[in-house]
């Protein structure tokens, strides 16, 4: 074997310094220091707009279907506005977590697998904004105009404003977290824990849940409305499988 060889195979090689335990455990610590870093400083660009935020921003879903709000409790709007404001924070910092996430393990990544943890932060952040449109836009006008027809007609459907802003922000964060699933196939094929034939193998029991899940988080019994759900996640599936073939073919 030649000396060029050679030193190819060790550039392609995990990092040739171990690292003891206490050394990752410093690590990690300040990977979360520096990720908390980026969440208060996007919680402080959050407060500066939160107005613009909460009028025109999370607000519309609700007049667009015609739903009515109300404050129930004294300090409601107060801490309604706190919450808005870490939680928004959290997303504006996402690419910076995903970053120290991925600086955090890529000890144990090659050289040359080391060299796009730029473009796999870009496509994480990118995979859970798009999740967070997704619901914003198709997801929520569909719930909030089911549940504010949904009764009689004696009845006037008053939401509290609190458990308004709590459906909205959770139903924005799950769609951002579910549309990771190339991310966590690309992970988990690295980890050599997932494998697309695995995934072939099983999609016909995924097609099963996708459909249970979309007609579970679906209002009503709209079949279009399943569907708009359902296609993307399928999508999403395939996605998933294509990228852990092309993962699977580089290790």
């Amino acid at each position: 074997m030649s000396e060029k060889e050679l030193s190819e195979i060790i550039d392609d090689d995990p990092k040739e310094e171990s690292m003891s335990f206490l050394e990752h455990l410093e690590e990690f610590r300040w990977r979360i220091i520096y990720s908390l870093i980026g969440i208060v400083l996007g919680t402080i660009i959050a407060w500066i707009f939160i107005d613009y935020l909460v009028d025109y921003v999370l607000l519309v879903p609700a007049k667009s279907s015609g739903s009515e709000l109300q404050n129930l409790k004294p300090f409601g709007q107060l801490f309604m506005y706190m919450q808005i404001a870490i939680i928004v924070g959290c997303i504006l910092s996402i690419p910076n977590i995903f970053y120290q996430f991925w600086k955090f393990i890529s000890p144990a990544l090659r050289k040359k697998e080391r060299k796009y943890i730029s473009l796999i932060v870009i496509f994480s952040s990118l995979c859970f904004l798009l999740g967070i449109a997704f619901a914003y836009l198709v997801m929520l006008p569909l719930a909030l105009k089911f549940a504010s027809k949904f009764g009689s007609t004696s009845i006037k459907n008053f939401f509290a404003i609190d458990e308004y802003m709590s459906i909205i922000l959770s139903v924005m964060l799950t769609a951002g977290f579910v549309f990771e699933l190339p991310m966590v196939s690309l992970f988990l094929t690295k980890l050599g824990i997932l494998t697309p034939s695995f995934m072939k193998k099983y999609r016909k029991h995924a097609i099963v849940i996708i459909l249970v899940a979309s007609a579970i988080l679906t209002p009503g019994t709209d079949p279009v409305s399943q569907v708009i759900l359902a296609v993307p996640l399928l999508l999403l599936y395939e996605i998933s499988i294509l990228i852990s073939k092309i993962a699977r073919k580089k290790k």
